[in-house]
């Protein structure tokens, strides 16, 4: 089996090598924006999807060549929270989210010969009131730049997530239980 990972993300290559899944990487760079009116799983899946087949179309296939494709964003009262653009974004972002819930959606595309499935995991991540100080030194740290949502569960912001409802893993960057399922139903 061979599994191509659509995504350069370190995260969830750690996932994957910490859950002793084989993979390669192979970047997929696609234009990341919501279509008007789109839902915010709908969006997800969509990225997920388009990473998936951008890959997908520009390998040699052999009949155990899967690619994962994967999107994850961070959603509070239905406003989608990427990537912060600057810091500013980010300490804007952690203000949306503190002391109140919020949703992580991690879609994943897993494209096989003949078969494309797209599944996603929803987990509900509760968080501690955060003070402007601590939003500013956290944003100092630089650790919440490259995370939708603006935070990093496994890292600083730990402090400040009582509990979660969900799969822990999602949160991170990608479902694994999920991929592992889905992984096997297919043959991998």
């Amino acid at each position: 089996m061979e599994l191509i990972l659509a995504s350069a993300s370190p995260r969830r290559q750690e996932l994957l090598r910490a859950a002793g899944i084989p993979f390669s990487v192979q970047p997929a760079n696609v234009h990341e924006a919501p279509n008007p009116g789109e839902s915010p799983q709908g969006y997800s899946q969509r990225l997920a999807r388009d990473k998936a087949l951008t890959v997908w179309s520009g390998i040699s296939r052999r009949e155990e060549t899967y690619v994962l494709g994967a999107d994850t964003i961070v959603v509070v009262d239905e406003h989608i929270l990427e990537k912060p653009t600057d810091a500013d974004h980010a300490a804007h972002m952690l203000r949306m989210i503190s002391g109140r819930p919020h949703q992580v959606i991690t879609s994943v595309c897993l494209l096989g010969d003949g078969f494309e499935e797209i599944r996603s995991e929803v987990t509900t991540v509760f968080v501690n009131k955060i003070t402007d100080q601590e939003i500013a030194e956290y944003v100092a740290t630089g650790e919440p730049m490259d995370k939708a949502g603006a935070y990093a569960i496994q890292g600083v912001a730990s402090r400040w997530i009582p509990r979660i409802e969900g799969d822990y893993s999602n949160v991170v960057g990608l479902p694994i239980s999920l991929v592992y399922q889905m992984l096997k139903s297919h043959g991998a």
